[in-house]
């Protein structure tokens, strides 16, 4: 089969290798870094930190798929543990239970949201405005927004629908962080015969079939298609490292201000050295505020969780994750709508910020499996007319 050359070795291009490696194709792929992952890396240890605060959902296709390959796991369900410690703030209180709004909003999980109406209008009239409220705190988390208020009503009630259907809780942690998830995916790779090339930035596209599985910024510059930009959010990071104490919270669900801390280290104790816990912390950005800012709102949030941290700090990490936080949709958007997979030629996009649905990172995986089942498609089809 005519080899297919695959520009990025994140999520999305290890996806797509692998789908078009199992179909018999020959594949090489391209990472412009020194290590493969993207946006699915993880710190090397002693605390392993994924790059953001990632999990896999269970009640996904995309998890059925890696999970098929061997590839997303070990992995770890929340434990009853885990689900006393989950805390919700709301009205400046840290609550054990959710507040009376949000269970207003899950009492209306059966309605049905329009595309065309933003999800703030929607939702003051059919939910109430605290409710609408807390929706958005919740959603801070999946969407990296500070104003989930302004997109799409079905984008953000889909979502919301999606993290609170009832039974277990459907997340996910892959045990030792996503790097070893994306080791287990470069493996996968290298064993069907997929060259994989990394410190290798291509500047050109080249001749031949042609995945390219990167942010939409370097698909921009690499195929010369303004076109190529969606929404997306902005949020600063924090993680740290500290001496375990009982009293620490696993989880805040920040309904005031939209943002998250979880101890990542509970269900996977690997990602911290002995005695210690890893607590990853994420905050959505307003316009035009700074990360220090968002990094002091973040320190306030762990000062509700977590006694005192600050005397306990044994690592820490900051970071902003801007624009590469997964696609927005805004009011008249739907995923169909973000930039095609297909873009003529020979050339496909796969990413999370492109044509294909899925919640986060399972957008990368659905693209990179679309993108490669078209591409060895239509090799197929050529050859069957020549």
């Amino acid at each position: 089969m005519t080899q297919i050359t695959i520009i990025g070795g994140g999520l999305a291009g290890l996806t797509a290798a692998i789908a078009c490696a199992e179909e018999g194709a020959d594949v090489l792929l391209h990472e412009a870094h020194q290590t493969l992952g993207g946006r699915a890396r993880s710190t090397a240890g002693p605390y392993v930190a994924n790059d953001g605060t990632h999990v896999l959902y269970s009640d996904g296709a995309p998890f059925r798929w890696l999970h098929r390959r061997g590839l997303a796991t070990p992995c770890r369900a929340l434990g009853l543990k885990e689900v006393r410690k989950i805390r919700v703030r709301y009205d400046s209180r840290l609550l054990p239970r959710p507040p009376r709004p949000l269970v207003t909003a899950l009492l209306n999980r059966g309605r049905e949201a329009p595309v065309h109406e933003s999800f703030e209008s929607w939702g003051q009239r059919h939910l109430g405005e605290e409710a609408t409220s807390a929706v958005a705190g919740l959603l801070g988390v999946v969407t990296y927004e500070a104003d989930p208020g302004r997109l799409s009503a079905r984008f953000v009630w889909d979502r919301f629908r999606r993290v609170t259907r009832p039974g277990f809780p459907a997340p996910r942690y892959v045990v030792g962080g996503w790097g070893r998830m994306i080791e287990r995916m470069a493996a996968r790779a290298r064993d069907l015969g997929v060259a994989i090339e990394t410190g290798s930035r291509v500047t050109e596209l080249p001749s031949g079939p042609v995945i390219v599985a990167t942010g939409l910024d370097s698909a921009r510059a690499l195929l010369g298609d303004p076109a190529l930009t969606w929404e997306s959010g902005r949020a600063a990071l924090l993680d740290v490292g500290v001496t375990r104490d009982p009293a620490d919270v696993f989880l805040i669900s920040d309904l005031d201000e939209g943002g998250f801390l979880e101890r990542y280290s509970s269900p996977d104790p690997s990602l911290a050295p002995e005695n210690e816990a890893l607590i990853q912390l994420q905050m959505p950005l307003r316009p035009e505020e700074a990360k220090v800012t968002g990094i002091a709102r973040l320190e306030r949030l762990a000062d509700l969780g977590l006694p005192r941290w600050r005397e306990r700090l044994t690592w820490r990490r900051e970071a902003l994750a801007s624009g590469r936080t997964g696609a927005l949709d805004l009011p008249g958007f739907t995923w169909r709508d973000r930039p095609a997979i297909d873009r003529g030629d020979g050339v496909r996009l796969a990413g999370d910020s492109v044509a294909a649905p899925g919640l986060l990172g399972e957008v990368a995986v659905n693209s990179g499996l679309e993108a490669a089942r078209q591409t060895v498609g239509s090799i197929r089809k050529a050859r069957l007319m020549t």
